[in-house]
Parts: C-alpha cells; structure tokens; sequence
C-alpha cells in the first residue's frame, strides 16, 4: 500500500479514535501546504507531502532557480497541479503570503531566516513549520513566543527526532515508570560534518574546501556560524527528544545553563590536508571560533541536569549519545549502542540488550504506521514529523512541539555562546511560558494519533 493511499484511510481510523467530532470534515479538509525553501530540506518534505491525497500545494519559494526548477518537477511528477512559484529577490515569500491562499507552510532555509520567516507566517494567520533550529538569539525566542500569543496562530518546530522509534520506546518507558524517577539525561548532535561544511561548489559532499559564495547547499551558509560562533550551534536533535520525555515546558522547565568549549582545530585540519586545499590555501588561514566539542549542561525545574555535546568538527561516527537515567535504572542508546539496565530486573550489574524492551515499548504510533514510514527519510521518522503537521494544520489545532517549545530549545544557542564567552559563567533560562509551565500537561504523542 503506497503512503498515499494510507493517508487517505489510515488518517480516518486515527481521527476516530481521537476525535470523532472531526472525522467528517477531516476527510473532506485538504490541507493548502506552501513550501518556503526548496533546496534538499525542503525537497525532501515536500516529496513527504506528495505521497498524500488530502494536501495540495498553491505555491513554493526559492531565491534559487535551480531548487524551485526540481520542485516544480516533483510537483508535476506527482499528478498535483503546478504551484506558483516565487523567488526573485530575498523577500519574496512576503510576496507568497500574501498573495496565496495558504493553511500552513514548511521553512526550510538558511538558519538566519527561520524567525523572521516564522513570524510573517503566523501574521498572516499561516501555520508555520520551521526547520531546527527555530531561533538564533533570545530575542528572536522572544518573537516566536510573542507574535504566537498575539496572532493565536501555531508554529511547530520540526523536530523529526522526536518521533524516532527508539526514542518514542523510552518515552514510553518513562511513562510506565520503568526508570523511577528521573534524575540525568545526556544527549548531543555528535556527527561529522567537514564534508559538509566545505565544498568545491560543483559537489555537495568530499569535494573542495570553499564555503559561502564559492560553494553549494549547506556549506554556502551553515559554515559561517563555525567561524563567527562559539556555541552549541546545533541543539534540539538531542534536547528535543529529552525535552519530551523531562515533560519541559509542561511541568517542568529548563532554569540554567553552563557551557564550555575546546580549542578549535579540526576544520583547519581539514583544509590543510585536503588534496584542494593545503597550508597555503586562503581558508588555511582563517580562526575558526567555533570550539571542536561544545559541552553544555543544564538543570530544570525538577532537579534534573541533562548534558548536551556539539561535536561537529572532529573524524567520528554519528551519534545522538542519549542517556536516560533514574531511581529505577538506567539507558544509553544510539545508532550503535542499545542497552539497559532495570534495578530488580536486570542480572547481576551488567548491561543488557536493549531489543526486547524495544519491542515491548514500541510506540502505537510505530505499531500502527511504522510500514508507512519506510523511505519517508531519516528511518521514518520524518513521516511522523510531517504527518503532524499536516494533521494539526488540518484540524486547526495546537502544534505538539510548540512555540515554547521552539524558543527553549533554541535558546541554547545564545546562553552556550553567553557562558563560553564568559569562561562558564552559568546563564538563567527565560521563561518563554511567563509560569504555565506549572500547569501544562505534556500532551506530546500521548498514543494512538498523529
């Protein structure tokens, strides 16, 4: 069964589960999904999106004519009616929304867009879905949170981690108390991105050592936060899904950070020994400012500390390092490393694998449209994050990772960059829910919906 027919059956039965009120005018809803930034990101949602029957697409953006050329492609490819296109100057989705009619739109552009972006969305009454981060500094925290409350209009933050299967296992087990209460958690985007960072311009990946104007795709802007900043440049991956399963923003909350940072090495490492670049190569001579691994640790409300590393510079494999830990037990795992230990249940003081308690505490949502998800994109997983979206811009309802959520797990790009800057000084968290986070539930994927 392809992914479309799915959504136009399967979406029935989950409504009706939920909310039967909604079952009539869910089927008969098709969801008018612009898309802000076409380039691999972007093109990745919107092929998520086509694989559909209840959205259509008015319209699409791009100030690159050779990403708005490939999506217009798939659009056509896929049987859907051509979208308007914009793109001839920077501001041009001010243009989109508000000449289009539109229920909600994906962000996926360079970092520095995302807010200002968000904010027009949701002025002009659109659903925003933002690409991660949400926010660079506290003040553009400040103007999700703010422009949210104003407009009543939701942004979600797309973080597709937090629907990863193993993920959304232990936050099953939190639930069912299988760790006590908990205590620590560490977590981090720890991947090697040199190949990404820099280019030749004609190969996105393991060609060259140029970055900005003289290369492509991520490495034309993501790599001039390595050489302005010292932060924890990219946060919520790890924060995200921790963040879930800590219930932040929902009776609970992060209060202080405290954040270090090593030498800065690997990417003039990397030049200097790329066959096209060399200790004479011009960007051999750069200061990267951005420190090798960024260690951050924070304390919530609660009296938990959760650890967060940022290690994108050094030669290592891909890990997300996650450690859930409580009064009961204890998890580590990553796309390598899947163990556990449960205080009267497992043996002796050992490890033990981890499957079977994966099996146990799959998540409804996995069980039910885990076969959906294959080819969606990152194991899956980006299946759930889109099909929450659509799903919420459909039935007007609340994002599940909202504008407080975006703005706190955001926020730890600034207060990192704050307490590096002053040898570890520790840095207050706003408090972006000004006290409900007292009183809100955690309602994120409470079972068998979207």
């Amino acid at each position: 069964m392809k992914r479309r027919t799915f959504i136009k059956t399967g979406t029935a039965g989950a409504v009706t589960l939920i909310m039967p009120e909604l079952l009539a005018a869910s089927l008969q809803t098709k969801a008018k999904i612009g898309f802000i930034g076409v380039g691999l990101r972007g093109r990745s949602h919107l092929r998520n999106l086509l694989q559909r029957e209840d959205i259509v697409v008015p319209a699409i953006c791009d100030i690159n004519p050779q990403a708005l050329g490939k999506a217009e492609a798939m659009i056509e490819e896929n049987g859907f009616k051509p979208a308007a296109s914009y793109g001839d100057h920077e501001y041009a989705y001010l243009d989109m929304l508000e000449k289009e009619e539109l229920d909600g739109v994906i962000i996926s552009t360079p970092w520095l867009w995302h807010t200002r972006m968000s904010v027009a969305a949701m002025k002009a009454g659109v659903y925003a879905g933002v690409e991660v981060s949400a926010a660079n500094t506290l003040e553009e925290c400040w103007d999700l949170v703010n422009t949210y409350e104003e407009t009543g209009v939701p942004v979600m933050i797309l973080e597709n981690v937090c629907y990863r299967r193993d993920v959304m296992a232990v936050l099953q087990m939190v639930r069912d108390n299988l760790f006590g209460e908990l205590i620590h958690a560490r977590c981090g985007y720890q991947h090697d991105l040199r190949e990404v960072k820099f280019n030749n311009g004609k190969q996105a990946h393991g060609g060259g050592v140029e970055f900005g104007s003289k290369a492509i795709n991520e490495a034309s802007w993501r790599t001039e936060h390595s050489l302005k900043r010292n932060a924890d440049l990219y946060p919520t991956h790890g924060v995200g899904p921790i963040a879930t399963i800590f219930d932040i923003n929902r009776g609970n909350r992060f209060e202080s950070l405290v954040s270090v940072a090593t030498k800065s090495r690997g990417l003039h490492d990397y030049i200097v020994s790329h066959p096209e670049g060399g200790p004479g190569h011009e960007n051999a001579k750069l200061r990267w400012k951005l420190g090798d691994i960024v260690t951050t640790t924070i304390t919530t409300a609660r009296g938990e500390s959760v650890i967060v590393t940022h290690d994108t510079n050094l030669p290592r494999p891909y890990s997300l390092g996650f450690r859930v830990q409580g009064t009961g037990g204890i998890t580590e795992f990553d796309q390598h490393t899947k163990r556990i230990f449960i205080e009267g249940v497992s043996e002796g003081h050992g490890w033990e694998k981890m499957d079977s308690f994966l099996e146990r505490y799959d998540h409804p949502l996995w069980k039910k449209y885990g076969d959906y998800a294959e080819g969606s994109g990152h194991g899956g997983m980006d299946f759930f994050v889109d099909h929450a979206f659509v799903e919420v811009v459909k039935r007007k309802l609340p994002a599940p990772l909202d504008a407080y959520d975006a703005a706190a797990w955001s926020a730890i790009t600034p207060l990192s960059e704050t307490s590096i800057a002053n040898n570890g000084e520790p840095q207050d968290f706003p408090d972006f829910t000004r006290g409900r986070w007292m009183s809100r539930k955690n309602d994120f994927a409470p079972g068998d919906d979207y």
